[in-house]
């Protein structure tokens, strides 16, 4: 099966972190497809340039760019069009005060590939109504 994987769950995956079961067993299956929008990967070299992750572990962006795939089997999925169409359509979760346009583009990504987002991102649960089959890994 083909399953999105939330920008989250990739720092974890790098950082060595425990999953629960079911994200544990996802992940671990071979006969699964992993997949990282190019939004998710934006969002980690991000996170590399201000010094908040992965700087002791990787030389440089491109390093940790190259291992998503290489070392980690992580497919990364540029955006579309149509990604863009059903971005500009979602319906906000604004009663818990969902406001990164990151979570919203990886969403709609996720929504439009017809895959399974896996995130510990609990605010995602909200936009189940709009498309998305989504995997809570609680921590």
């Amino acid at each position: 099966m083909r399953y999105m994987i939330d920008t989250c769950i990739v720092s974890f995956i790098v950082d060595g972190c425990k999953f629960s079961p079911v994200v544990d067993d996802i992940l671990n299956d071979y006969n699964n497809q992993l997949f990282v929008s190019v939004e998710s990967v934006k969002e980690l070299i991000v996170m590399y340039r201000r010094k908040r992750m992965f700087n002791k572990k990787y030389k440089s962006e491109r390093d940790l760019i190259s291992a998503i795939s290489d070392v980690y089997g992580l497919q990364i999925i540029p955006t579309t069009e149509q990604v863009m169409l059903v971005y500009a359509d979602l319906q906000l979760n604004e009663a818990e005060d969902h406001n990164d346009p990151s979570d919203h583009v990886i969403i709609s990504h996720a929504i439009v590939e017809r895959m399974p987002l896996i995130s510990s991102d609990r605010k995602f649960h909200y936009y189940r109504n709009q498309g998305l089959d989504f995997i809570y890994n609680e921590r």
